[in-house]
């Protein structure tokens, strides 16, 4: 099979990590999503429970959430990086839901800033959105700081948002409006 072809970036591809390719999810992508999601530091910032299958994965991009977008972020035919986006309807159509993870061997490279950054940039010029939201673990200092230097700010706590390695875990509400 042929690898997805690659439209070109939305955001400023300039400031990307050399190598780095941005581009829409497809189910050929399954087994390599879910290897990456089975990993245990990817895991634990996220809800996903272990043991997520290809065929999972597989099924979610076959018939993805109506708005909803998938992009993954491709290293050397690797995919170490993933982000959703998930619009709301009626009267929340203006908001959209985001959720990312980057591959354990993948962090502090500018990968997440990448992904973010093109979500971003798709939010605010290409669908208008005017509020996108997401929950972050109130311990993952490093995506906190990621998602602040997008502009999303703090709106509340969740506690004991998800059963995590034994105990309960809070997590921060986070908003990022465009004006």
């Amino acid at each position: 099979m042929h690898a997805p072809a690659t439209p070109p970036p939305v955001s400023s591809a300039a400031s990307w990590p050399e190598g780095l390719v941005i581009r829409s999810a497809t189910p050929i992508d399954a087994q390599q999503i879910a290897d990456f999601h089975n990993l245990p530091g990817y895991r634990s910032g996220t809800l996903r429970l272990p043991y997520q299958s290809a065929d999972e994965v597989r099924r979610y991009l076959e018939q993805p959430i109506n708005g909803s977008m998938n992009l993954v972020a491709v290293v050397d035919d690797l995919i170490v990086g993933d982000i959703g986006l998930i619009r709301a309807n009626g009267r929340r159509s203006h908001a959209a839901m985001v959720g990312m993870g980057i591959h354990d061997r993948y962090h502090r490279r500018g990968i997440g800033r990448a992904l973010l950054g093109e979500v971003i940039a798709i939010a605010d010029q290409w669908i208008g959105l005017h509020r996108l939201e997401l929950t972050v673990f109130c311990d993952n200092q490093a995506a906190i700081a990621l998602y602040q230097s997008f502009g999303f700010e703090t709106e509340g706590v969740h506690r004991a948002f998800a059963f995590r390695d034994g105990a309960y875990v809070d997590a921060f509400a986070m908003a990022r409006l465009r004006m």
